[in-house]
């Protein structure tokens, strides 16, 4: 498809797309917009391009849909759009630095320090444990360590399981990423079951998952996540009470994520909140899921 539109101007244009991913490239600006067709997309988009490029999600379309493509542009701008046939079985920088053996295979050599790549879309996961300190003076060091040791084994082995991958852990804390959102919720469901059965005294796991654009780095020979999304995700377990997940709007609107949530779940076990996350002006869309 071409198809050139004067400055700041926009046209709506009906596409018959078959399954897969494609390209959508702009003569006016640097980059590209990533596009997934399938029966799920969106039927109806706008599509934007400006001075500064492309805005980084990839956008999912219907394989009948109206691409409403709109120049931000001070000049004439002549829109492409192809098919990625390799696309489909290629790896993105989110997925390769998700996969464990890649980052404990290459996280030195894919990234030089002092450089960044761009994430267009991850979701992350963070987790602590509910009153750990009391559980050290209740049981004593070394029971209340072998506890807490034990449920990092259970997360390593469920976020494994689901092809996500530890980025680090921060006291009793881990952080997680993942290729996709119903892979950290299912790890997380799994974990905290896990952890429940596990007997007394009874380790109380709180979890936040997130999804979004962000930027990877070398950091101290680890590959490290930055950005809002990072800081949304990392203040989601503030959320719960323990044996709760928290999770983000985006999250909850992932059409797996919600098939998942349909099959598994009781209406009284999933709520929807709004509260405050530091460092952002407005109140921020949540959901709990009691596991």
């Amino acid at each position: 498809m071409l198809q050139t539109l004067s400055p700041l101007r926009s046209l709506p244009v009906d596409v018959q797309l078959e399954q897969g991913r494609y390209t959508l490239r702009a003569s006016t600006a640097g980059g590209s917009l990533s596009l997934f067709a399938d029966d799920d997309g969106s039927s109806k988009v706008d599509l934007r391009v400006t001075q500064y490029g492309w805005p980084p999600e990839e956008q999912r379309v219907s394989l009948h849909s109206t691409l409403n493509l709109i120049n931000a542009t001070d000049a004439d701008s002549t829109f492409q759009l192809e098919r990625t046939s390799w696309g489909d079985q290629a790896a993105t920088a989110a997925d390769v630095t998700a996969l464990q053996v890649f980052r404990d295979l290459f996280a030195t050599e894919v990234i030089r320090p002092g450089e960044e790549i761009s994430v267009g879309s991850i979701t992350l996961m963070f987790t602590d444990l509910r009153n750990s300190t009391k559980l050290y003076r209740s049981i004593g060091d070394a029971p209340a360590f072998g506890r807490v040791r034990e449920h990092f084994q259970v997360l390593e082995r469920e976020i494994a399981g689901e092809g996500g991958a530890i980025v680090k852990t921060m006291g009793d804390s881990v952080m997680a990423a993942f290729r996709t959102p119903i892979e950290a919720l299912r790890a997380m469901w799994k974990a905290q079951e896990r952890i429940a059965k596990r007997g007394e005294p009874m380790l109380w796991l709180k979890a936040g998952i997130h999804k979004g654009p962000c930027i990877v780095v070398n950091l101290n020979d680890r590959l490290d996540y930055f950005g809002s999304t990072v800081n949304i995700a990392a203040r989601l377990p503030g959320f719960s009470q323990g044996g709760e997940l928290i999770f983000s709007e985006a999250i909850r609107d992932d059409p797996e994520v919600n098939e998942f949530l349909t099959r598994n779940i009781k209406p009284d076990s999933l709520s929807r909140f709004s509260g405050e996350v530091k460092g952002f002006d407005e109140p921020f869309t949540m959901w709990k899921l009691r596991v």
